[in-house]
């Protein structure tokens, strides 16, 4: 790989556009100084904030889009209008040429998602992809996946997932064999939809080298951290994914109600804010900005729409290391060994269903 990883950034994407790309792009290149970045969107626009920052300024190469996907445009609209010319489409495009190593939008997810899989396609031997999140948990971090792309996963799927979210385990973590489990309603062999039961087994028994099958896992495994991979279908993965923002927002509304309630409660809790704050984001899966769309010829990252400065870079920074640690590459190893393997072949998993 290159001396330098190039990013390609969708400038327009997100709620403040490049407002915060750009800073959050100079503040990801101070703590990542090998990294060359392609920026997309309306060039009057971002000329002026680049000149605010003359080291990103001189690391940067600008590509004037006269179309920026709305974050509430269908997917199926954002394919039609903004498609070879808007700066989300452009940005991912510059992956599929190899003229960058990774893109990252604050764009639109379903018009993003839409975008990624027409313009990369999936991998072989893989029928859909997946966004993996990066989750806190009691004993640091964990991957979730899949939390939005695949509503309703076959067992093969689930497979595809396991594999693709042990892979970027490996890079993240810096694991050489991390723990999987399929999120169920019990951890009993017997318990869960068929798909679940026959992808827990399977898995099982193919004793993959690149992941360590842990069984199934619950919802409160989640924030225990139990396994280093949780893998579901998209719309639980969503659900779980959406009510652990909203109980992080919860307990903060109840912090903050009951330090207002006395004098000293209020002095107390202006004294303990940060910390308060702290435990806040770090409850919030969404704080840890980034979400990686993984199965497609090409790495994708997702920052949250929202996002300040300070996310967009460590959504960047996410980014940086997908790329730097070779992440498509070990997904094809992974994905090469296992379908060498006893049960690797889709007809051999169909008959087994």
């Amino acid at each position: 790989m290159a001396d330098k990883i190039r990013i390609s950034l969708d400038a327009m994407g997100g709620d403040s556009g490049p407002e915060v790309v750009v800073p959050g792009a100079a503040l990801a290149l101070e703590r990542r100084p090998d990294i060359a970045f392609s920026l997309y969107g309306n060039e009057q626009r971002l000329r002026p904030l680049l000149d605010a920052h003359p080291r990103l300024r001189d690391a940067s190469e600008v590509f004037h889009c006269e179309v920026a996907v709305a974050m509430d445009t269908k997917p199926s609209q954002a394919l039609r209008q903004g498609r070879w010319k808007s700066s989300m489409w452009r940005a991912i495009e510059a992956v599929k040429s190899d003229t960058a190593d990774v893109a990252v939008s604050a764009g639109n997810t379903g018009a993003l998602m839409a975008m990624s899989k027409f313009c990369l396609r999936t991998m072989a031997n893989i029928e859909r992809p997946a966004i993996a999140a990066i989750w806190p948990t009691a004993r640091g971090e964990s991957i979730v996946l899949d939390v939005g792309a695949t509503i309703g996963a076959d067992a093969q799927q689930l497979i595809d997932f396991a594999l693709l979210g042990g892979a970027m385990a490996r890079v993240l973590f810096s694991i050489e064999r991390p723990t999987v489990g399929l999120l169920n309603i019990g951890v009993e062999e017997v318990k869960g939809l068929e798909e679940v039961r026959t992808a827990g087994r399977l898995l099982r028994e193919a004793n993959l080298k690149s992941l360590d099958y842990a069984g199934f896992v619950e919802g409160d495994d989640l924030g225990k951290g139990t396994v280093d991979v949780v893998v579901t279908e998209g719309f639980a993965g969503n659900i779980a994914l959406k009510t652990a923002e909203g109980t992080a927002k919860q307990i903060g509304g109840y912090l903050r109600a009951a330090m207002n309630r006395t004098w000293r409660a209020r002095l107390g809790y202006l004294l303990a804010r940060d910390a308060f704050d702290r435990l806040r984001e770090k409850m919030d899966p969404r704080k840890v900005n980034g979400g990686v769309f993984l199965g497609l010829n090409g790495i994708v990252i997702k920052s949250h729409g929202g996002t300040d400065a300070e996310g967009f870079a460590s959504a960047v920074e996410l980014a940086y290391d997908m790329a730097r640690n070779d992440l498509m590459h070990k997904i094809g190893q992974d994905f090469m060994h296992y379908h060498r393997g006893r049960f690797g072949t889709r007809d051999g998993l169909e008959g087994d269903q």
